[in-house]
């Protein structure tokens, strides 16, 4: 199994992802270097990787779709998987699953390979024998999703200026996926890098 990584700052290129290891009490700062970039974090257990990050009962339990500072991301199981500390954008989205090449298929009408974040944390959890269909929806950090009062969704350029950082507290013993994201709508039709560093415990 991937050893986890120093206490040291990491850089994930654009359009790309990584996979690591967070233990409980430990700290994950997560930055946009650049502004405008959407980072996807998506987390299983450790020690029971069938229990993972769930969408809608982080939203359900929190009572709102904007998840941010003392707000918990929740389990299948409805266990606290972490904790928001600090979070300097304050608008990310948890409703979008993670962009994939089937979609950009259907999206741009032709067959053309393009990368993608369901495929970077695909790659990001091999190492630790999870597969691509145990990946579900993902909180997308910095993302910046718009809802109508009809129901319709937009996606909008993020709020994140360059600096702009969230952290989150381990829980739970965590296997982390984290990508910056492949999807032009989504970061203002440029990729940047997205940066994490493991923190002490707070």
């Amino acid at each position: 199994m991937p050893v986890p990584p120093e206490l040291s700052l990491h850089e994930i290129p654009p359009q790309s992802g990584a996979g690591f290891t967070l233990r409980k009490g430990r700290a994950l700062k997560i930055t946009d270097p650049a502004g405008l970039q959407v980072a996807d974090f998506f987390c299983f257990s450790l020690h029971d990787p069938r229990e993972a990050l769930s969408s809608g009962r982080s939203i359900d339990y929190n009572d709102t779709l904007r998840l941010t500072r003392g707000h918990a991301l929740y389990s299948n199981r409805s266990e606290v998987m972490a904790v928001i500390q600090e979070d300097t954008c304050g608008r990310h989205d948890f409703l979008m699953p993670p962009c994939s090449l089937r979609m950009f298929q259907l999206v741009a009408g032709d067959e053309a390979y393009h990368p993608s974040c369901h495929e970077n944390l695909a790659k990001a959890f091999a190492p630790f024998g999870l597969g691509e269909d145990q990946i579900s929806t993902a909180f997308n950090l910095f993302m910046n999703v718009e809802t109508a009062p009809d129901g319709g969704l937009s996606i909008l350029p993020p709020l994140s200026k360059a600096g702009d950082y969230i952290v989150l507290e381990a829980r739970m013993d965590l296997i982390v996926g984290l990508t910056a994201c492949s999807h032009e709508e989504s970061n203002a039709g440029a990729f940047k890098p997205v940066r994490y560093e493991l923190l002490p415990a707070i």
